[in-house]
């Protein structure tokens, strides 16, 4: 039986270096740059995995750690196996500095894949204080964001940067425990997002009832739902408390005919 192959992933970057005289409002000339930002790490694992099986990659056995090639022919790479990728800011950030660096270094386009950006879901479903991984993860997971407190701030990334051991070993801890977080933001958000991805598609049982958002069979009809035109069976899940309805109207010929908009 086919499913979605769905991965939770996040990189971490390395800075723009470049030389100004402020610190407050400058804008920085394409002439000033002296090095570009990289990608310093990645965590990635399937979606409802065990952490045991989580990748992760960074460039701190480099020569230069903002060598970042190898590690971007292996984000290509599993990019290619997926049909979905969850990422906190996965549409704005994530993905698009993913695509950058692999245009820069000459690689070929990673097979379509759609983000999943648990970001947007929360800012979609509810009103939070704040729709950050820090926030979302304390408040909704038993998993909060690492604050990395041996290297606070941007710390880690000088520390990195310079080769400082403990400093990666801080920042694989940190780059593996944002995917566990935002796994957890994502389970617990997804049954209220009303445009989620139809998971169902992915699934070869045609003759089966599934939920669209977990994709479980596990449904149970709780009466109808009613649009201006239509009447439709209502289902809950079971396992992800979802709701979803059917696609095709209960009204008859009759019925669908009488109605006036």
């Amino acid at each position: 039986m086919n499913r979605a192959k769905i991965a939770i992933g996040d990189i971490e970057t390395a800075p723009l270096v470049g030389n100004h005289w402020g610190l407050y409002d400058q804008t920085i000339g394409l002439n000033q740059i002296v090095s570009e930002w990289t990608i310093l790490s990645f965590s990635w694992k399937e979606l409802g995995a065990p952490s045991s099986e989580t990748i992760y990659m960074d460039t701190s056995a480099k020569a230069n750690v903002r060598d970042d090639r190898d590690l971007c022919l292996a984000l290509g790479k599993l990019l290619d196996e997926y049909d979905f990728l969850i990422a906190q800011n996965g549409k704005r950030f994530d993905l698009r500095k993913i695509r950058a660096r692999l245009i820069m270094h000459g690689l070929p386009p990673h097979s379509p894949i759609r983000v999943i950006d648990t970001m947007l879901m929360a800012r979609q479903v509810a009103a939070f204080t704040s729709n950050k991984l820090e926030w979302l993860s304390d408040k909704l997971t038993d998993v909060p964001k690492s604050k990395h407190k041996d290297f606070p701030g941007f710390e880690l990334w000088t520390e990195c940067l310079a080769g400082n051991k403990k400093a990666w070993a801080a920042m694989r801890k940190y780059n593996i425990r944002d995917i566990v977080a935002t796994e957890q933001v994502y389970l617990r958000l997804r049954p209220w997002v009303d445009d989620h991805p139809n998971i169902n598609v992915y699934h070869d049982d045609s003759d089966v009832h599934r939920c669209p958002k977990c994709g479980s069979p596990n449904q149970e009809n709780r009466g109808y739902a009613y649009t201006n035109v239509g009447q439709y069976h209502r289902y809950r899940c079971g396992d992800c408390g979802g709701w979803s309805r059917s696609r095709y109207t209960l009204n008859p010929t009759v019925k669908r005919k009488s109605l006036l908009k």
